[in-house]
């Protein structure tokens, strides 16, 4: 086991690597920029180190920073948590060729994973099912056009690095195409350094599951069940729950199977998220693999009772996995909601901040994985997460109980949150009935 290790990372995903270090004897190194300087998640580190600006491409996407901060405070492993370098394949190789072990897959899986397209292709050598799509990555113009007459409209620009609905553009026809071409790249440029883009047919209204996979170097390959992710907003996730109440147990089945085969493939090890798409008639498809720790792992440690992080720093180790595939029994039901920092009223418009109070709820099978407390500041240079509320009951009844209480507890002043937002879907009939799918939000929340 390493004896110390750099979170490259802030907010509530540093602070939830740290304490997953001290409970592994392992001491904590963070980083952090000019921005978060004196922030409170900070003080559970075992020494800290300022990388640059306020502005994340001159810290935390500053890859030889964050490699130097590791060298000088004798750190042997990076973890990378999630967004930022977390799937940024060159950081991996750089980690790894400064002997420093990089917390997450290879490069080499990362790349055929990682990268959207790429990952297309694997998927349909290993028997998953895709969308029908273009394939690889597109180069021109011409060819663009030309691939998006052969798919058919509508249809989907999709960066092939990143996620979180960043470069992602839906196409109605081909007056739309260009333009809509100029902007996913441009956007995927900003978040992701890279402009590459590629073409999925647009399915109307499916569910979004996801499968929690991890692997060891030895090539075991298990998975930790499933996640509904469909309640989402121009494609940030707003509320996750496992198990999904819009699948049976032949296509959970045939979900897991099929993301478990399909990161045997690619040699991957750590913990990863195989994404699908769920049709109406019960056909899925494979969209995209997330090469990294996701946000809401939460709701699968809760179902299974494995912290997902110790298991990633373990693998990292050498370590083989400690449960096989029959060890792993999910049981009862999770849900998790995001809480940020936006105001519902107005747009869902970002509201940075100081919050005076900050009061979050407890009580039997609750969890707030948060770096907020009295008199925290939210930032307008980072993502508005501030907090994950997550509840697990018996069942799925008690657990939407359970999360109704705990949005009614959850006080958050003076700034704007999402928290009366999520109430509201978490009272509508139509999500108590589970039979819900990806357009539910902007149709019962005009």
């Amino acid at each position: 086991m390493f004896k110390r290790i750099l979170v490259a990372n802030r907010g509530e995903i540093a602070l939830r690597i740290m304490r997953a270090c001290h409970e592994l004897d392992v001491e904590a190194v963070c980083v952090f920029s000019e921005e978060d300087r004196g922030a409170a998640y900070l003080e559970h580190a075992d020494r800290t180190v300022c990388i640059g600006g306020p502005a994340p491409r001159e810290s935390y996407l500053k890859s030889d920073r964050i490699i130097a901060a590791a060298e000088v405070t004798g750190c042997e492993a990076i973890h990378p948590g999630y967004g930022f370098l977390a799937e940024n394949a060159a950081f991996a190789e750089k980690c790894r060729a400064s002997q420093l072990e990089f917390v997450g897959p290879s490069a080499d899986a990362m790349r055929q994973l990682g990268d959207k397209a790429a990952a297309r292709t694997l998927a349909k050598k290993a028997k998953v099912p895709v969308i029908p799509g273009s394939d690889g990555v597109l180069q021109n113009d011409d060819e663009l056009v030309s691939t998006a007459d052969q798919i058919g409209f509508p249809l989907m620009i999709k960066a092939a690095a990143g996620g979180g609905g960043r470069g992602l553009r839906i196409v109605n026809d081909k007056a739309e195409l260009l333009t809509a071409i100029a902007q996913a790249k441009q956007e995927a440029k900003g978040a992701f350094d890279r402009e590459d883009v590629y073409f999925e047919k647009y399915l109307s209204n499916p569910r979004h599951v996801e499968v929690q996979i991890i692997g060891d170097r030895n090539g075991n390959v298990v998975h930790l069940g499933e996640r509904d992710c469909t309640l989402q907003r121009r494609y940030q996730k707003l509320l996750e729950e496992s198990p999904s109440p819009g699948i049976d147990a032949r296509t959970r089945r045939d979900l897991c199977q099929s993301a478990v085969r399909l990161a045997k493939s690619a040699g991957y090890s750590s913990a990863g998220t195989v994404e699908f798409l769920v049709d109406k008639k019960g056909k899925f498809y494979f969209i995209e693999v997330n090469a990294r720790i996701q946000v809401e792992h939460p709701v699968t440690e809760m179902t299974t009772g494995i912290d997902l992080i110790k298991a990633q720093i373990k693998v990292a180790a050498g370590e083989p996995l400690e449960f096989n595939q029959r060890a792993i029994k999910p049981q009862g039901h999770s849900i998790e909601c995001r809480i940020n920092a936006e105001d519902p009223e107005e747009g869902f418009r970002p509201c940075p901040g100081t919050a005076g109070k900050f009061r979050p709820p407890g009580g039997f099978g609750v969890r707030v994985d948060t770096f907020g407390h009295d008199g925290f500041r939210v930032s307008p240079r980072y993502d508005s997460l501030i907090a994950k509320v997550i509840v697990h009951q018996a069942t799925r009844v008690e657990a939407i109980r359970s999360m109704q209480r705990c949005l009614r507890e959850f006080t958050i002043e003076p700034i704007k949150t999402t928290i009366p937002f999520l109430a509201r879907i978490i009272a509508h009939p139509e999500f108590a009935s589970g039979a819900f799918d990806t357009g539910f939000v902007e149709r019962a929340f005009k």
